[in-house]
């Protein structure tokens, strides 16, 4: 088979009663220029059951399961690693991708019908000018209530980091991005630490690269109670290495004053919740990662830091 243009990632951890969605809504593709990886984030459930279930031609190299989706032409390629978190899940997922885009989509989300066309008919046209680092669409919610309709109400080419701290726009988007970039710009993968906010990693993108959004949603997506997203301030403090790098870089990027104070209170607010005793050890980008700092005079905003770090306390609730 020739390579595909579009993978399809999905991460999953847990989530085999969620996967035939995704899986059907693959099958139901106008367009079959994709393929489908799953890397599996050591699940205990019968999630590899699930995945095999969708396949045929089955064969198995190098602890890689993969196959063609049944009555369908995309391929399946599936990977199980120890759980170590999403971000080390995409990274491997990169690495295992054959197409010339990279799409990842959540294993509590599925695509609408035309999602592969859209992204094909927007990409082609577009796809030699090298400084577009991807593109980006819209998502909505199972009801198709779209996430921020406001935040792109045409075509337009912006960077992510300008669209979210320059214009506030937050909302969760479907970035598409060219795997040679995503190959440029991988997680660090950070010992003891099993998560990292994925705005790092778009940030620094961003200091290269622009998106190619259009407004159009071609993800349904919903907020589980057991999501990253619902729980998102207790993995930070998890992970505080991850989360001090992620706001230390925002202090130096060119974005407005009040976002890169609110990055510094942010900086020391999961400052506060590093094991001191704790070494840093990991990779970022081929180099070894080391302790996080923010200028000096970003002192004065410490003691706001250690107050959000009293309150995140005592809302915590101890993760499973």
């Amino acid at each position: 088979m020739s390579n595909p243009l579009i993978t399809v990632f999905t991460p999953t951890y847990n989530r085999a009663h969620l996967l035939p969605r995704c899986y059907e809504s693959l099958c139901r593709q106008t367009s079959d220029a994709f393929e489908w990886i799953i890397v599996d984030d050591g699940s205990t459930d019968d999630t590899t059951d699930i995945v095999q279930s969708f396949m045929t031609e089955i064969t198995e190299k190098d602890k890689t399961i993969s196959g063609i989706a049944k009555n369908h032409t995309f391929r399946i390629t599936y990977q199980r690693q120890p759980n170590g978190g999403k971000h080390r899940a995409i990274n491997r997922g990169v690495n295992l991708a054959q197409g010339e885009l990279f799409l990842i989509l959540d294993s509590d989300d599925y695509l609408t019908d035309d999602a592969i066309q859209q992204v094909v008919d927007h990409y082609l046209p577009i796809a030699d000018n090298k400084r577009c680092g991807g593109l980006g669409a819209m998502k909505a919610l199972h009801n198709g209530s779209v996430i921020r309709p406001d935040s792109i109400t045409a075509e337009e080419d912006i960077s992510y980091l300008e669209l979210s701290y320059v214009r506030g726009h937050f909302s969760d988007k479907c970035e598409i991005h060219r795997t040679v970039v995503k190959k440029e710009f991988p997680f660090p993968e950070i010992e003891g630490e099993t998560f990292c906010p994925e705005a790092l990693v778009e940030n620094r993108i961003s200091t290269k690269y622009f998106l190619h959004y259009f407004d159009t949603a071609i993800c349904r997506c919903e907020y589980l109670d057991d999501g990253l997203t619902k729980k998102i301030v207790q993995i930070r403090m998890e992970s505080p290495i991850a989360s001090m790098l992620t706001y230390a870089e925002l202090t130096r990027y060119p974005i407005p004053w009040h976002q890169r104070i609110k990055a510094a209170i942010n900086y020391h607010r999961f400052a506060f919740c590093r094991t001191k005793e704790s070494p840093v050890k990991g990779i970022d980008q081929g180099n070894p990662v080391h302790l996080p700092t923010i200028k000096w005079y970003w002192t004065w905003t410490k003691p706001l830091g250690w107050l959000m770090h009293l309150r995140d306390k005592t809302i915590r609730i101890p993760l499973p």
